[in-house]
């Protein structure tokens, strides 16, 4: 199954501040369906309304989880519900904790614990990566993937196929490795550095996007820049163009 394409709404962030409802209605404009959501958990009616009058649907959105205390937790997952969720992502989890294997593991089995949680309120569980949990290794494996052989069957995995190369790691290895673990992915594009500010477009970079997708044809594409240095409009728009290209 092929998803329509969605887009990390951090990549819109500084858009959104001055004009939530106009920039929803510029990404359905682009030809979305699908957006993922951050920051939205004290904004969870607004965005809900916007999101209606846009057209646009949230399958997944993120939220920072494992150390949220009891009251912030019930306020994460009502929040997810009010806008619509099917997937929560926990965007984060502290470089320190991904050192070791029973550090590792340990937060394997928060995810576990909370994972029933999520489900009561009709929601899957999951977590996003960024380089560090691929530039440490284990035993000579990723933390990311000793972390994904201790989750449960009920936690999913985004992996940012960008910050995984950045790790040191192939994302098209991984994907063939973690297979439908993985169900959703985060594509974005630049020179392969650190700097945010080098991510371009979607196809005008150093990744293998159409090998990227190929390797996980019923993930979830969300576009993602965490900066760029130009029109991020723009860059949406045509890694938009690209990536329903890829799939014509």
């Amino acid at each position: 199954m092929v998803h329509p394409l969605s887009v990390q709404l951090y990549t819109v962030r500084d858009a959104l501040t001055t004009d939530l409802p106009g920039t929803l209605a510029t990404i359905a404009d682009i030809g979305f369906t699908n957006v993922e959501l951050f920051g939205f958990v004290d904004r969870a009616d607004e965005y809900a309304a916007a999101l209606q009058q846009a057209g646009l649907t949230a399958p997944s959105g993120h939220a920072r989880l494992v150390d949220a205390d009891e009251q912030e937790l019930e306020r994460i997952l009502s929040a997810s519900v009010t806008v619509g969720l099917g997937t929560l992502i926990d965007p984060h989890v502290d470089e320190a904790r991904w050192t070791t294997r029973e550090d590792v593991e340990a937060i394997a089995l928060a995810f576990n614990d909370l994972a029933p949680r999520a489900a009561d309120h009709g929601l899957a569980l999951g977590y996003h990566n960024h380089a560090f949990e691929f530039s440490n290794r284990i035993d000579g494996t990723s933390a990311f993937e000793v972390f994904a052989g201790a989750l449960s069957d009920a936690v999913v995995l985004e992996l940012d196929t960008y910050w995984a190369k950045v790790g040191g790691d192939d994302p098209v290895a991984v994907l063939g490795r973690l297979g439908d673990q993985v169900r959703f992915l985060h594509v974005k594009d630049g020179d392969g550095s650190h700097d945010d500010k080098q991510q371009v477009a979607v196809g005008n970079g150093v990744m293998p996007v159409r090998d990227i997708v190929a390797a996980a044809p019923d993930a979830q594409q969300v576009i993602e820049l965490d900066d760029h240095d130009g029109d991020v409009v723009q860059a949406v728009r045509d890694s938009y163009a690209f990536l329903a290209g890829a799939h014509a």
